[in-house]
């Protein structure tokens, strides 16, 4: 029988390499002065002068951008791909493999530029135009948004200082777009730049003889870095809007849609990753467990409410993962080229975590993706390491009495005190935080009753008087104390783990060795008794 793998230890002693960086960038490209009808009027009649604003003026403008497309690629060698309807699932992955031949040979011979363009059909927001006008022969267009199946082109393009990105215009109004780069990337070419000598991991570092110096480029990572990128691309492709459309105030500006914020640590002998790992995956099978999460949250989630909140283990073949969702976003960890593990936390939705869209704001959304990373890997280490000392112990089994009031003790075994601790041991909530209405249809799940805001209060209220939970400021929000994960921890699996396998270990599935030794020890038992001439009890 091998030892069971302590991630503490690994994590203490084995990390040759430990690196935070952005990962992959995906933004919003729009014009903000034009997302309403009214703002359409303005620019189709206003601006360009006609006067009537017929969407009949969208297709004008649509067709010249196309063939300035054509015309742009012809000028300069570039294929243009045109693939076949997309499966929105992977689609992206799709265009990336037709196009990283001309990405690969453009890195061999260090060109930069616009490498192949991409057309497309997807679906998009866009303007349609609904005439009000009751009247014949006179028009009263009225402009909303829909969701149509529109042309697209794909500018793929090798950069100097994020290697291979695009951006992406749609060709009818108003010509939203994105724009995909990816951080690691560009921490890699200034780190060249700088002379730090580093072994490249796919998407990432796997060795560094410089591990601060290199942390801190990453760490510099900016919003001006990503503007000057979207900047300089967009001024070199051809678009629909023209230098006067900018000049009035008709040009893009960027919003986060997708951010991935990576935290990977490198083992010194890659022969310790498949352990490490399976001890992370099998520890947290019992602990704030994936179809548990969601079994509980299908009772409580209202009809309007639109997020998802649910945890899973998965893996193609051997290859295991461990995510879990949280609303829009998602936080996932797994074995990076077998050698070290990948925490990322994939931000769909800014708002999910309280941080605005706008790309300016990047830096804070950055910092709070590395909290989280940060917190679950603090919670997976207090799994293996959430013995706790007789002082907390004893405290804890003792009503509190702060300033004259009295709030009860959270005794082990007791019915609604277990409920609490494996409400508290969940992912998603030890993770993200939680709120009086979030624990509330976990503890209900857990002690299969009703459990009402009241008594949820009452508990919330004993757990931060005995130190467990803390309140952040200026919020509803709860997160966990060092202690509290602990105790939530320890009093889950000493239950889960121990107690109950323990009373139940005399039948399958118990080990056959576990039962044949636990019969020799009542045999022998009861000749002790028998010999001592006490009988059995009445």
């Amino acid at each position: 029988m091998t030892d069971a793998v302590n991630i503490n230890d690994v994590l203490d002693d084995h990390v040759g390499l430990e690196v935070e960086c952005v990962d992959r960038l995906y933004l919003n490209v729009y014009v903000p002065n034009l997302q309403v009808g009214g703002q359409v009027v303005r620019f189709l009649g206003g601006h360009l002068g006609n006067p009537v604003p017929s969407p009949a003026l969208f297709d004008r403008i649509g067709n010249r951008f196309r063939r300035e497309v054509k015309a742009f690629a012809a000028g300069h060698g570039i294929p243009i791909l045109r693939l076949k309807k997309p499966d929105r699932t992977r689609w992206d992955d799709r265009k990336l493999d037709h196009v990283r031949p001309y990405l690969e040979r453009a890195e061999r011979q260090e060109r930069f530029g616009v490498v192949a363009i991409v057309a497309a059909q997807e679906f998009q927001w866009v303007f349609s135009a609904t005439n009000r006008s009751d009247r014949p022969g006179v028009v009263n267009f009225e402009f909303t948004k829909a969701e149509r199946r529109v042309g697209v082109y794909y500018f793929y393009v090798l950069d100097p200082e994020f290697g291979p990105g695009f951006i992406k215009l749609c060709t009818y109004f108003p010509y939203p777009g994105k724009v995909w780069l990816n951080g690691q990337e560009w921490a890699k070419r200034q780190a060249e730049r700088e002379g730090i000598s580093f072994t490249p991991l796919a998407n990432g570092f796997a060795s560094c003889d410089e591990p601060e110096r290199l942390q801190a480029i990453c760490d510099s990572l900016s919003p001006a870095d990503v503007q000057e990128f979207f900047d300089r691309w967009i001024t070199v492709v051809p678009t629909p809007f023209t230098d006067a459309d900018r000049a009035a105030g008709y040009w893009w500006e960027l919003s986060m849609r997708q951010v991935e914020v990576s935290r990977t640590l490198v083992f010194d002998d890659p022969r310790r990753a498949r352990g490490f790992f399976e001890s992370l995956v099998a520890d947290n099978v019992g602990i704030g467990r994936p179809h548990e999460v969601a079994a509980v949250f299908a009772r409580r989630v209202q009809r309007n409410t639109p997020s998802i909140f649910r945890t899973r283990i998965f893996g193609p073949g051997t290859e295991a993962k461990l995510e879990f969702r949280y609303k829009h976003s998602r936080v996932k960890q797994y074995l990076k080229e077998r050698r070290a593990l990948r925490i990322e936390t994939v931000i769909n939705k800014p708002s999910d975590i309280g941080v605005l869209s706008r790309l300016c704001h990047l830096p804070e959304l950055v910092a709070k993706g590395r909290q989280v990373n940060d917190r679950l890997l603090t919670i997976e280490r207090a799994g293996q390491g959430c013995a706790i000392g007789s002082a907390l112990f004893e405290c804890i089994h003792q009503p509190y009495v702060w300033e004259g009031q009295r709030t009860g003790a959270l005794r082990f075994g007791n019915i609604r005190a277990m409920a609490l601790a494996g409400a508290l041991s969940v992912f998603v909530h030890a993770v993200a935080g939680f709120t009086n209405k979030s624990l509330r249809g976990l503890v209900a799940g857990l002690l299969g009753a009703d459990y009402t805001a009241n008594q949820m209060t009452y508990d919330l209220r004993r757990l931060r008087l005995h130190g467990l939970i803390a309140r952040i400021p200026h919020s509803n929000t709860y997160t966990l104390t060092p202690d509290g994960l602990r105790v939530a921890v320890f009093y889950t699996k000493l239950q889960n783990r121990l107690l109950r396998p323990l009373l139940a270990a005399d039948r399958p599935p118990a080990p056959v060795e576990l039962r044949r030794a636990l019969v020799t020890i009542d045999k022998t038992v009861e000749n002790y008794v028998t010999n001592a001439r006490l009988g059995r009890a009445a």
